[in-house]
């Protein structure tokens, strides 16, 4: 390509056209080696990553776009197969000591970039498993834990310590498995450096009456716990969908795994609604490439069995005993604000409907990082409550508490698993830098 926009549409700006051309020869041992340069974990994003590097491809403004995932996906699972991928241990030391609070996506990228720089890394996480959103958000059969715990065995190797079941600050009550609690103000004495990357967990409410009614449940109050039965756990009052007329709230990735997952239980039924209008089945390619376009996704969830439907707004829950039974909507439509220019929400007349349901589970987005972790720590906050820190020149990922960093869905809000190793790959470089005044690892 003249002009290949795969790179910049990709977060961490995978060297694309240089790995493709390498499978395309042949070179499948240089090819991992170039795709590792950017990205700590191929098998994470050629699995889960949503693919924004195909939808700017060059051949995307007017044919199918080249299959950038499942090439990268084909390189990690090749080089994993044949032994290409080998512990990279620091070959010396620097004596000082980083703690990562989280376990996702940013916190491992962050871990293992200044491990390899030689600097004793701790990663502390709430759960009894490593992998943050990934081991608890993502469904198995999204992306088997196995990838996790081979990655985890990997940096072990290099000298990565993890500690699971270790919660820092207060009990926060979201996915929490911990059988001890941390004191921030012990991490900064004991630790050079401090970084803070885990996810953005407070899930956004839908404040309807009867929304106290038993049945309805946060997403994330019922993915991880099939997870952890997944992995072996027992988990007594499990929520499961088994028999259930199950109505998800939310048209995103959470709300297809919600789908899925409920399908997997034997639900009766399952609705997905969401509140914004149908997108088209083909985007306008002349008009949104190389940028992200707004159309139509159909999940493999979806395509197992699923009613969806657009434009609905719940505006009540109705139950019998305590227990959620139905839900009354009413359809939508999004006109512009004369006064503010803005798309506003507003009922259609006379469209209100009741749909029966015993199980409901919101998707509808995370807000921010749970608010009891940043409170210990004392950080500023930006508006929408995420950790304050800006990702450009000197003080890059710095926090306003003085050696305190803040990378991923923690500084910038719910977001995608390439975007997260992108901003933990370059907060390791900034705290690099601040313990050693220079750094080699690359941004």
């Amino acid at each position: 390509c003249g002009t290949p926009f795969c790179n910049s549409g990709c977060p961490v700006n995978n060297i694309i056209p240089d790995f493709n051309d390498l499978v395309y020869r042949g070179d499948w041992q240089n090819a991992i080696s170039v795709l590792h340069q950017t990205n700590n974990f191929p098998e994470f994003t050629g699995r889960v990553c949503p693919a924004p590097c195909e939808a700017a491809c060059t051949l995307n403004v007017n044919d199918d776009a080249v299959g950038i995932k499942s090439i990268e996906h084909a390189i990690i699972d090749r080089a994993w197969a044949e032994g290409w991928v080998k512990p990279e241990p620091a070959a010396s030391q620097t004596g000082k000591k980083v703690a990562v609070v989280g376990s996702g996506p940013a916190g491992l990228a962050a871990a293992q970039q200044l491990a390899r720089a030689g600097h004793a890394v701790t990663v502390f996480e709430k759960n009894s498993r490593i992998g943050g959103l990934l081991r608890y958000g993502i469904p198995d059969f999204k992306m088997e834990k196995s990838h996790i715990d081979r990655r985890v065995a990997q940096m072990q190797a290099e000298g990565v310590t993890f500690r699971t079941s270790v919660c820092v600050g207060k009990a926060d009550g979201v996915n929490n498995d911990a059988k001890e609690f941390i004191d921030p103000a012990k991490l900064l004495a004991d630790f050079d450096a401090v970084v803070l990357s885990g996810g953005a967990e407070q899930p956004r409410d839908l404040p309807v009456p009867g929304r106290d009614l038993k049945g309805i449940h946060f997403a994330m109050d019922f993915l991880p716990l099939q997870n952890k039965v997944v992995a072996g756990d027992n988990i007594p009052g499990q929520i499961k969908a088994t028999g259930r007329k199950v109505v998800v709230i939310g048209g995103g990735d959470t709300g297809s795994d919600c789908v899925g997952t409920s399908n997997r239980h034997g639900a009766a039924s399952v609705t997905q609604f969401e509140v914004m209008p149908q997108p088209p089945a083909v985007e306008n390619r002349p008009m949104t490439w190389p940028y992200w376009p707004l159309k139509l996704r159909t999940s493999s969830s979806h395509e197992e069995g699923c009613s969806r439907d657009w434009s609905v707004s719940t505006k009540e829950f109705r139950g019998e005993n305590g227990h959620v039974k139905a839900l009354v909507c009413v359809r939508v439509e999004w006109k512009k604000d004369d006064a503010t220019g803005q798309m506003k929400m507003v009922e259609v007349a006379g469209s209100e409907f009741e749909i029966p349901a015993d199980l409901v589970l919101f998707a509808m987005g995370f807000v921010s990082p749970v608010a009891s972790v940043l409170e210990s720590f004392g950080v500023a906050k930006d508006p929408r409550g995420n950790v304050k820190a800006t990702t450009e020149g000197a003080g890059s990922y710095q926090t306003s508490v003085p050696k305190v960093f803040a990378a991923g869905d923690m500084r910038r809000g719910q977001s995608l698993v390439v975007w997260a190793i992108r901003e933990g790959r370059q907060c390791a470089r900034a705290v690099d830098e601040f313990l050693m005044g220079r750094s080699d690892l690359p941004r």
